[in-house]
């Protein structure tokens, strides 16, 4: 049993993270560490303490400090991370106190700004992008510059430092929260283990008990036994059963030692990789090992310090993480540093106990049950002695890996580690001659490559035969990456497989590289970083001394400037406030649908769904004979009810089903739902499913837009949603000098990745109703569509949605399914039934944003202005229609932020057999404004053009804007985009910055800097939306919107427009009413017509509502108020609340708020400009710095929008840059999970990120002047992509200069297509796969050319 059934449970996320407390009774004290509770059995923390985030405070005795900073630096969205994000943050507070650094100044603790960053590291966050949550970390810490911290609710910008560090909530470090109560010591000194008769679990003391113990199971037939080390290699290889037995490991001494002496350092299998760390690191090991050791044994360190995450770090043991790359291939960076240094390991079987290398145990047939490893030994390895040399060997080390994420928590895509043995050439020794101290000799090397798609780690022998003894110069290195990538072949059908081979040539290069082109004494060669040492001894061609590397990589995140603009106009709208609920949402405290404790007799819900994409279903059966463990029943379309329809999704433009009746529509596609006593089981049973099929007499399925355009599958465009289309294209393509006919652009879809999965609870009421509690976006349909699956009357319905960990769209049409699922099997049964969807099987199921396949045709002149443009568009909708037929209309809205000219289009919603893609956050728009920067780049590129240059040229003059937006385009002083492009140029010293890319591309070789501006103009739309406000007896405030809180703010601002609104009766006392009001979670027979949360636009709608409702309340009241103060002056607020109700004034008002035709639509302005360094050895994209300018019109709440900027703005970043959603060839979700999907995380945001917020105020008809901020920054992320292609146009150049002609290269300026996402194999392969080779063949050529002109001079 785990500590938690996490829905992800892989360790991936952080969301679930505890604080682990052990007490050491030999050295009296404790050890604190956070460990990932969805992988932690609950028998393996036997007389530990669990400390969570409402441990450390909450609401009823008071939060933590690092509850109120999270909370006061807006650090918390939907807050479904933040429990996790405290307590890792609490468990790097607790270990640096346990340091021996100097006091910290009053109010901090002994934490360091660096460490409180990467505290964080392995906590994934979908809303905030990062940058206030960290900001809230370095508050904690002793050497932070307090100016460099974000916008915050504690203190204003212009107070002292002294003042600012003053108004942070106390942190006392020196009263520690007790995580390890004493009668807990006296347990753990007691000796006390399970009693393996009443438990499965048995804790043997000593390597003899343990093979006893294997071998007495040995005779016990279909008894499964697991050995427990941590269980943290459940989440990559998942357990689809239970075990019978459980052995932990983690109470024989032999497998927790450390021994260290002057042949090596020797770790027991079972310590973990932070124990091992730490134990690399320590200072006293100097006093054990050689220099050449101890640089070794802290490389190492640095290199395990990127694996995984902390708290898997925290539980993971190296023999764990061995044996599984032993036993199941997984690619290990451990095995591969240790076979690197010739590590050993110690193995005992049911016979024998044998030291053998790992690289031998790598190759052994899989360690069977009866197998143990019981140590890890690195020796120490010393460099050869060479009589005949004059001068002293030197050892070099280094370790590598390249990996989406450089922070770990990420597999990667190759790892190596090589050692050298390496002297200094003097004139000749007795291999090869020398030419002079600038060689080098390798006596001896070491090569060691892993995770590139093969069985195990390996050591290039080949390559280091062909080294040994050869003297380094450009043409044996040539000729060792030749070799080596014939030796480094990753298997048939891994991915990207020339990539990877790339990476070992470019790492082999790297490390080799220095002693080629040195130029430097070896004195100079220090065994601590020779590579550094060698690159800073002088210039390497024109890199200034730093050859591979040009960002500093001290700190993560570099000081933000944020600049708002808040307004007292209607107090409290528009003041910065802090988000309502922030503070219960990091204590844990907040309450999501799967935190709602289970009713009496309570089932759980799992679905099983198809695997194929075109099948007849002929029925469903379990792999064993009979049901499950837990099993109740099995629920399909034969069990909706008589008289109910067999609905899972409604919207506008129709219905589709919830199970398959007959034929199964694509892979995903639902067929019935498990249901079992207990989440687990549902989940185990659904997994054991085995669906019969029947492929015969279909047709081949759609499973591309090009097939659906072959046999015309199509959904029909409501032409009220069909864009029409712009000036005269033929009249533009005839006035144009140039033109590019049908070039291509794909994009791909995008998961939602919300961190609270899809959930719903539905519990049978009295009176055959139901009520439904559901993670939604849109109540109402939950609803309309239940009571219609059920076939019962809407009345006797009711949903309710209080909050949304994160929805970003997922969780509007597609919560349908999952609340209908519950209900009809709820209904059938007479039982609660709930849902929490594992991640895997909602990555399958959902669908996500919608791909698409874009053919354009471009006019343009020679100046770079564009005459015409039109576009074929192919839209995979999928399966059914869901909110699809909208997306053309929305591609359109975005595209038109430039001046085409004429703008026409053709566009297609293909029907697939896919899942049902749906609303993504900016659904349509991010697509659109993409393929307009497509343009834009493809024009420039032809005429060699700035691409800066020809934006400027088409962007919108306020006539052009008129003639593509219409009336959406409001009044010219509304048009602030071309004010935003000046002050964004201004503001990030666009200018000065190209130069200096321009400086820095001409004097780095294998770095390449590229900077870009985008603008967006963004067209939303206002919709209706109910409110209803009740002012109670005490004065206190309820309200209740349709709009539902997703982590977007939305009660914040509720809140702050019922304090504006009910101020104006100007009582006494009227101005605080913010901390009166409650605004109360959706329910729909409370609050109907509730509609859909999305678009950006429910937060003012539903404001206006509320503001209504609130004019309603105070035109009643004022009589009142009136005459009080004719009788008594001055009259409070609480008094006139107590005579109103005395009175009998009806203190109740609802509305159903409509917006104005003329005024619903308008549009939205923003710019970004993004630096970035791309490394050409391994495609790495850094994001030096974004800066944002984003007109607000005049904000709500500019805090709450500051955070929607920025959170969207990263969560673009994953679109274009990192999420690879991947499927096979039937449309099988392949990336299902945190080992496969990688979002962005707080190592792969910009360096520095610098938002201002407009408030321009120029918007009198819209609400309060107010405009969105959810959505349309997402879509300026596409500033990242652009500048990642000119830095890889300029890497693509000097290519070019290496090749010459015919290389593939001619054309500097030639257009070539950045895939979206531009991942890093994506990005290395336009820069080159083979950039090494040409790099020294070219550098070979010039050699010999400058050897030849010397001899001709001479």
């Amino acid at each position: 049993m785990l500590l938690c059934h996490d829905f992800m449970a892989a360790g991936g996320c952080g969301a679930c993270v505890v604080l682990l407390s052990k007490y050491d009774p030999l050295h009296d004290r404790v050890e604190d560490c956070v460990v990932s509770s969805c992988l932690t059995l609950l028998c393996s923390v036997h007389c530990c303490s669990i400390t969570t985030s409402e441990g450390l405070g909450n609401s009823k005795d008071g939060f933590h400090p690092i509850h109120q900073r999270l909370a006061g630096f807006h650090a918390s969205q939907c807050g479904f991370c933040t429990p996790g994000m405290c307590i890792s943050l609490f468990s790097a507070l607790v270990n640096a106190e346990k340091t021996d650094r100097p006091e910290p100044p009053t109010g901090f603790s002994r934490l360091r700004v660096t460490e409180a960053e990467k505290a964080i590291a392995g906590n994934l966050c979908r809303c905030t992008g990062y940058r206030p949550i960290a900001d809230a970390c370095k508050s904690f810490a002793a050497d932070v510059d307090i100016e460099d911290l974000g916008l915050n609710s504690f203190w204003k910008k212009d107070e002292s430092k002294e003042v600012k560090a003053s108004r942070l909530p106390f942190y006392d470090h020196k009263h520690h929260i007790s995580s390890f109560p004493e009668f807990l010591k006296r347990e753990t000194k007691s000796g006390g283990l399970l009693n393996s008769k009443i438990y499965p679990w048995y804790s043997p003391t000593s390597i003899d008990e343990l093979c006893r113990l294997i071998e007495s199971y040995e005779g016990e037939k279909g008894v499964r036994v697991k050995l427990i080390g941590s269980n943290t290699g459940s989440g990559y290889y998942k357990e689809l059963e239970d075990f019978d037995k459980y052995i932990d490991l983690g109470h024989i001494p032999e497998l927790l030692e450390i021994k260290r002496d002057n042949t090596g350092i020797q770790f027991g299998a079972g310590i973990t990789i932070t124990e091992a760390i730490e134990s690399l690191r320590e200072e006293s090991i100097n006093d054990v090992f050689t220099e050449g050791a101890e640089m070794i044994f802290r490389k190492i360190a640095n290199h395990l310090e990127k694996i995984a995450s902390r708290f898997i770090r925290n539980s993971a043991s190296l023999g764990g993480n061995l044996v599984m790359a032993q036993r199941n291939q997984f690619p290990s960076d451990i095995a591969t540093i240790m076979i690197a240094v010739d590590s050993i390991v110690d193995v005992v079987t049911s016979s024998s106990r044998e030291a053998i290398t790992l690289e031998k145990f790598l190759k052994m047939p899989p360690l069977d049950s009866r197998s143990v490893l019981v140590s890890i030994k690195i020796p120490i390895l010393k460099p050869v002695c060479n009589a005949s040399s004059k001068r002293k060997s030197k050892l070099l080390f280094e370790t590598y890996r390249a990996a989406p994420r450089p922070l770990g928590n990420a597999l990667a895509y190759l790892n190596a580690a090589f050692l050298a043995d390496v002297s200094p050439c003097n004139g000749y020794d007795n291999v090869s001659p020398c030419n002079g101290y600038d060689n080098f000799n390798i006596n001896k090397i070491q090569l060691a490559f892993g995770a590139y798609g093969t069985k195990h780690a390996i050591r290039a022998r080949k390559v280091e035969d062909f080294l040994m003894g050869k003297t380094m110069d450009r043409n044996v290195l040539f000729e060792a990456i030749q070799l080596i990538q014939a030796a480094v072949v990753p298997e048939h059908g891994v991915s990207n497989p020339m990539y990877r081979s790339s990476l070992a040539a470019a790492f082999l290069f790297e490390f080799l590289i220095p002693l080629v082109e040195a130029g430097t004494e070896f004195q100079n060669v220090v065994l601590n970083g020779y590579a550094n040492s060698l690159r800073n001894s002088g210039p390497i061609e024109k890199d200034n001394g730093n050859l591979f590397d040009g960002i500093n990589h001290q700190s993560l995140l570099l000081p933000a400037r944020e600049v708002i603009g808040s307004s007292r106009e209607y107090y409290p709208v528009g003041e910065p406030v802090e988000k309502a609920g922030a503070a219960i949402q990091a204590s844990g405290e907040a309450t999501y649908v799967d935190d709602i404790p289970s009713p009496s007799n309570c089932l759980y819900g799992a679905f099983i769904y198809s695997t194929k994409p075109l099948a007849k279903v002929k029925g469903v059966k379990f792999q064993s004979a009979s049901p499950p463990n837990g099993v109740a029943a099995v629920i399909s379309a034969k069990d909706i009810p008589k008289g109910g329809l067999n609905i899972g999704t409604k919207t506008i433009f129709g219905t589709s089903r919830l199970f398959v009746e007959d034929l199964a529509n694509c892979v995903g596609d639902c067929i019935a739902l498990v249901v079992a006593d207990s989440q687990k089981h549902a989940d185990a049973a659904s997994n054991l499913a085995v669906v019969d099929y029947d492929l015969e007499h279909l047709e081949a399925p759609i499973l591309t837009v090009e097939d659906a355009v072959e046999r015309s599958s199509f959904f029909e465009i409501i032409p009220f949603l069909r864009p029409q289309p712009v000036g005269d294209f033929s009249k533009g393509m005839a006035e144009a000098d140039h033109k590019i006919v049908a070039a291509e652009i794909q994009l791909p879809s995008q998961y939602y990745f919300y961190m609270e999965s899809q959930a719903a609870l539905a519990v049978p009421d009295e009176d055959n109703c139901m009520v439904i509690y559901s993670s939604s976006q849109c109540p109402q349909y939950v609803h309309s569509a239940v009571a219609r699956c059920l076939g019962i009357p809407e009345h006797n319905v009711r949903v309710v949605a209080r909050r949304v960990g994160g929805g970003f769209g997922g969780k509007a049409t597609k919560s349908i399914a999952v609340a209908a699922a519950c209900a009809v099997a709820a209904y059938k049964l007479g039982r609660p039934v709930r849902i929490y969807v594992n991640r895997k099987t909602d990555m399958i199921m959902v669908g996500g944003r919608h791909p698409m396949k874009i053919t354009y045709t471009v006019g343009f002149k020679s100046d770079g202005k564009i005459t015409a443009l039109h576009l074929d568009v192919l839209i995979d909708a999928g399966m059914s229609e869901d909110i699809s037929p909208v997306l053309p209309l929305k591609i359109v809205g975005s595209l038109r932020k430039y001046d085409w000219g004429a703008l026409s289009f053709d566009t297609k919603v293909c029907k697939t057999n896919h899942t049902s893609k749906s609303a993504m956050r900016g659904p349509g728009e991010v697509q659109g404004s993409y393929i307009a920067e497509a343009v834009i780049e493809h024009v420039a590129s032809s005429l060699s053009m700035e691409v800066d240059e020809v934006r400027i040229r088409n962007l919108h003059t306020w006539s052009s804007l008129s003639f593509f937006y219409g009336h959406s385009a409001g009044e010219p002083e509304e048009y602030t985009l071309p004010s935003i492009w000046e002050k964004l140029a201004q503001s990030s010293s666009f200018y000065r910055r190209v130069e200096m890319v321009k400086q820095f591309n001409s004097f780095h070789t294998w770095q390449k800097r590229g900077i870009s501006r985008v603008p967006v103009v963004c067209e939303l739309k206002l919709r209706p939306t109910p409110g209803k406000v009740a002012i109670l007896s005490d004065g206190s405030v309820v309200v209740e919107v349709g709009g539902i809180e997703l982590g977007q703010g939305l009660w914040t601002k509720v809140k702050q427009m019922t304090a504006f609104g009910l101020s104006l009766i100007q009582c006494a006392g009227a101005e605080h009413l913010m901390n009166k009001v409650r605004v109360v979670q959706a329910d729909t027979l409370s609050l109907i017509q509730g509609g859909f949360t999305a678009g950006s636009t429910t937060s003012e709608s539903t404001c206006e509502a509320v503001r209504i409702c609130c004019n309603i309340l105070v035109e009643r009241l004022t009589p009142l108020k009136e005459s009080l103060q004719v009788q008594d002056g001055s009259v409070s607020w609480e008094t006139l609340i107590l005579k109103a109700y005395a009175q009998a004034v009806n203190l109740s008002a609802s509305t159903y708020y409509t917006p104005d035709y003329a005024s619903m639509k308008y549009l939205n302005y923003g710019a970004a400009v993004s630096e970035v360094e791309v490394n050409l050895l391994t495609g790495e994209t850094t994001i030096l710095q974004s800066d944002i300018v984003y007109d607000c019109g005049q904000s709500l709440n500019p805090a709450v929008d500051l955070g929607q900027i920025e959170g969207a703005f990263v969560q673009g970043i994953g679109f274009f840059m990192l999420e690879e959603y991947l499927f096979d060839s039937d449309g099988l979700a392949i990336a299902n999970g945190t080992w496969t999907y990688k979002i962005p995380t707080i190592d792969t945001i910009p360096k520095q990120l610098n938002v201002e917020v407009i408030n321009s105020g120029h918007h009198k008809n819209r609400i309060l002047s107010s405009k969105a901020s959810g959505e349309p920054p997402l879509l300026l992320a596409c500033s990242v992509h652009c500048a990642t292609r000119a830095a890889i146009k300029e890497a693509r150049k000097q290519l070019l200069s290496w090749s010459g002609s015919g290389s593939g290269f001619d054309d500097p300026d030639s257009m070539f297509q950045l895939s979206v996402p531009a991942t890093m194999p994506v990005v290395k392969e336009l820069c080159g796969f083979d950039i090494v080779e040409r790099y020294l063949k070219k550098r070979s050529i010039a050699g010999l050319v400058s050897e030849k002109h010397e001899r001709m001079i001479t």
